[in-house]
């Protein structure tokens, strides 16, 4: 008697493998130069995107080298405004003025000018505003006034502080004033 559970031998037979045909020769050269082209397109996909890559790491560590110091020059932005400040407060040059009045002013323009070099050959530059055309890039208008005679409107009339750049791209607006319409 035969278990129901146990297998046949004919279900346990393996089945018959199916007999592919062998390519010609002239087809299987077809399958590799396609697989060829494939693998050629493949590489060169990859080859452009890692070229890619490299050129947005070059351009983003570009970016970082020239505005790493950003808060640093705004701050000292503000230092020499506030030199300039200072140094408009002191008495203008006159006759028999006190010997170290003079000395003072030229101390502190001394200085002035020393940290506008050393800012500029760091790619900081003040753009003066004042009698310039307005430019929303550079000037942020705080006021306007009527234009004077033989002012056209949308210059700047007066400067409250100057406009700075690093390498370029705007720190810090001008805070302007800029001429409207004129008077009637």
């Amino acid at each position: 008697m035969t278990d129901p559970q146990t297998p046949s031998p004919a279900d346990i037979a393996p089945e018959a493998p199916e007999i592919s045909p062998i390519p010609t020769p002239e087809e299987r050269i077809a399958a590799l130069e396609a697989q060829l082209a494939e693998t050629k397109d493949r590489w060169l996909r990859a080859e452009a995107e890692m070229q890619n890559v490299r050129n947005r790491g070059k351009d983003e560590v570009e970016k970082a080298r020239n505005y790493a110091v950003q808060k640093m020059a705004t701050d000292m932005a503000e230092v020499a405004e506030n030199l300039r400040r200072g140094i408009d407060l002191l008495p203008a040059p006159a006759e028999g003025e006190a010997e170290i009045i003079g000395k003072m002013r030229g101390g502190f323009e001394g200085v002035e000018r020393f940290l506008l070099q050393r800012l500029e050959t760091h790619g900081v530059v003040r753009k003066p505003a004042e009698g310039q055309p307005f430019d929303p890039e550079l000037h942020q208008a705080m006021s306007e006034a009527p234009a004077p005679e033989g002012v056209a409107p949308g210059t700047v009339l007066q400067a409250w502080t100057s406009a700075w750049t690093l390498n370029g791209r705007l720190l810090k607006p001008a805070m302007v004033v800029v001429a409207g319409k004129p008077a009637a």
